[in-house]
C-alpha cells in the first residue's frame, strides 16, 4: 500500500502536479446496537481506497477511488489534475503552503486487546445484560445499548518526500433509558449521550465503561426525571458535569478556533467564527484560569493520531491561554496566511474526502478543585449533566443547551433532581464567568464521533479532555430573567 501511494504521487506529477499526496486507507468498522431486550442492527464492513490531493496551476484538485489496481490509481491522480487546472481558471489566489519537513515515519494507537477478537456473542451479553437491568426498573419503556469498533491502517506519500504509516483502533459505546410517566418522556444516558464515550483503544477501553454496572441507576434516574420538578428560570451559579463540558468546549471553543471558518473557505455547512485574526492576542476569551488547548499527542484520546493527513506531526497548539485567545487550529494553507506552520490539523474522514481544517483534542486544562469542594462551596445554583439538545449561532457566540439531568445545590448540599434544564450564554461572558475548575484526578478524555463538518458533509471523531467546572452569573430556565 506504501508502493500504491507513491506511484500515484509520481503520475500526478509526471501529468503536471506541482505538489502531490495521497493516501491508502484499509478500514474495518463494526457497530452493534440492541433494543429492547434484542440485537437491533448490526453492519460489519471493511473498505479500501485511495484519495489523491495535488497542486496543479496554482489550484487545488482531487479524486478518489475504491479501486487500487495500478491503472485505476493511474487515473485518478491524472484526474486530480485535470480537476486542479479546471479550478484554477477560477481561482483568484494560489494556493501556498506553509513549509514542513517532509516527515518518514509509523505509529499506532494503544489498543490491549483487539476488539475484533472478541465474539460478537460476548459484545451483546454486555448489551443485553445492562439491556435487562433498565427494564427491571417500572417505568422505562425503551432501553437501548451501543457498541462502535473501528480498526484502519492508513498509508501516505507526497512529493516532498513524506512516507507515513499509521494504524489505530476505536472502541466506544453506551447505554439508554426511555422512561414514560405522567405526562412525560424523558431518558438517561451512560456513560454520556450522542455517541456515548470512545477512545483510540481496545476492548479494555468498553470493559472500563461498566456499562452493566451503570444499567439500573440509569433506568431508576430516567424514571425519577418523570416526576422531578422543572428546572426554575434564573440567573445562578452553574457547575457543569464532564460530557457536558466537553460539548461546551467543542462547540463553543472546537469551532470558532478553526482557521478555515476564520477565512470563509468553510461557512455554509455550521457557520463562521466570531474568532477573527485581529482578534488573536488581543481577545478577553475567558477568565484566568481558562486554558484551552489542542493535543493530538494524548494516549488513546480519541481525537489523536501520529500525522494529520498533510504528514504535519501531532502536537498541542494553545488556543486560549490564561483566559486571552492565543491560537487556531490550522492547516499548511491557512497557517501561511497568517506567517506561522501547520498545527497539524489538517484531516479527512475517509479515502474519497478532500481534508479540511478539523478538531483534533480539543482540551480545558484542570485546575486546582475538585466536584465536591465546588459544590460545597456554593449556596445556591445548579449541577447539571449530559447533553440533551443545543443550539449556538453561525459565529460560535450565543448558545443555548438542554441537559438531561439536573440537581439543585442549597447551601453546599445537592438538593432536589431537576428536569428539562437549560442554560443560555454569550461564549466569552460565559467562559469569563469561570471561577473553578477540577484537579487531574477528575479530568478525563471523552471521545465524539460524530462531529459534522463540510459539503459533502465528514463525520470526524474527535476527543475533548475536561473536568467539572463552575460558571458563576449564568441564565438558566426557560424565560428566566437576570437577578
Amino acid at each position: 500500500m506504501r508502493e500504491i501511494a507513491e506511484r500515484a504521487v509520481d503520475r500526478a506529477r509526471a501529468v503536471g502536479a506541482t505538489y502531490a499526496d495521497a493516501r491508502a486507507i484499509l478500514r474495518h468498522q463494526q457497530a452493534i446496537h440492541t433494543k429492547n431486550g434484542a440485537p437491533e442492527a448490526l453492519t460489519d464492513s471493511t473498505e479500501l481506497g485511495l484519495g489523491v490531493r495535488v497542486i496543479a496551476n496554482g489550484a487545488w484538485g482531487f479524486a478518489s477511488a475504491s479501486s487500487v489496481t495500478p491503472s485505476d490509481l493511474e487515473a485518478t491522480a491524472e484526474l486530480a489534475v485535470r480537476i486542479a487546472r479546471a479550478s484554477a481558471t477560477l481561482t483568484a489566489e494560489r494556493v501556498e503552503l506553509a513549509p514542513q519537513e517532509p516527515q518518514r515515519g509509523e505509529w499506532s494507537s494503544e489498543c490491549k486487546v483487539d476488539p475484533f477478537a472478541i465474539p460478537l456473542e460476548r459484545k451483546l451479553e454486555v448489551l443485553l445484560e445492562a439491556d435487562s437491568l433498565m427494564r427491571e426498573v417500572s417505568g422505562v419503556r425503551v432501553a437501548t445499548g451501543q457498541m462502535d469498533f473501528v480498526r484502519e491502517e492508513k498509508w501516505l506519500a507526497s512529493s516532498e518526500g513524506a512516507s507515513i504509516v499509521q494504524s489505530r483502533f476505536q472502541s466506544g459505546g453506551m447505554i439508554q433509558a426511555m422512561a414514560e410517566g405522567s405526562g412525560e418522556v424523558q431518558r438517561r444516558s451512560y456513560p454520556s449521550s450522542l455517541d456515548g464515550d470512545n477512545a483510540n483503544r481496545g476492548w479494555e477501553f468498553i470493559e472500563s465503561l461498566r456499562l452493566v454496572e451503570n444499567a439500573r441507576r440509569t433506568g431508576e434516574e430516567a424514571v425519577a426525571l418523570l416526576t422531578a420538578d422543572p428546572c426554575p428560570a434564573k440567573t445562578t451559579t452553574l457547575i457543569l458535569e464532564g460530557s457536558q463540558l466537553a460539548l461546551q468546549v467543542h462547540e463553543s471553543c472546537g469551532h470558532p478556533t478553526e482557521l478555515d471558518r476564520v477565512f470563509g473557505t468553510e461557512r455554509s455547512y455550521a457557520g463562521a467564527s466570531f474568532l477573527t485574526t485581529e482578534k488573536l492576542g488581543r481577545l478577553r476569551y475567558g477568565s484566568r484560569i481558562v486554558n484551552l488547548y489542542a493535543d493530538a499527542t494524548i494516549p488513546g484520546a480519541l481525537g489523536s493520531f501520529g500525522y494529520d493527513d498533510e504528514g504535519v506531526p501531532a502536537q498541542r497548539v494553545d488556543l486560549v491561554r490564561e483566559g486571552v485567545f492565543a491560537g487556531y487550529l490550522s492547516s499548511r494553507e491557512t497557517a501561511l496566511r497568517l506567517g506561522l506552520r501547520s498545527g497539524g490539523a489538517m484531516r479527512a474522514s475517509g479515502w474519497n474526502r478532500l481534508p479540511i481544517v478539523r478538531m483534533t483534542n480539543i482540551n480545558l486544562a484542570p485546575g486546582d478543585s475538585t466536584l465536591h469542594r465546588m459544590i460545597q462551596e456554593t449556596d445556591d445554583g445548579i449541577y447539571a449533566a449530559t447533553t440533551k439538545s443545543w443550539s449556538i449561532d453561525d459565529v460560535r457566540l450565543n448558545f443555548q443547551f438542554a441537559t438531561e439531568i439536573a440537581w439543585e445545590i442549597r447551601d453546599g448540599q445537592l438538593g432536589r433532581m431537576l428536569r428539562n434544564t437549560t442554560y443560555q450564554g454569550i461564549t466569552p461572558e460565559f467562559w469569563g464567568s469561570c471561577d473553578a475548575i477540577a484537579g487531574p484526578d477528575e479530568w478525563h478524555p471523552w471521545g465524539l464521533t460524530s462531529c459534522g463538518k463540510g459539503e459533502p458533509v465528514q463525520v470526524m471523531w474527535v476527543g475533548h479532555g475536561v473536568a467539572p467546572a463552575r460558571f458563576r452569573n449564568v441564565r438558566v430556565g426557560v424565560g428566566g430573567e437576570r437577578e
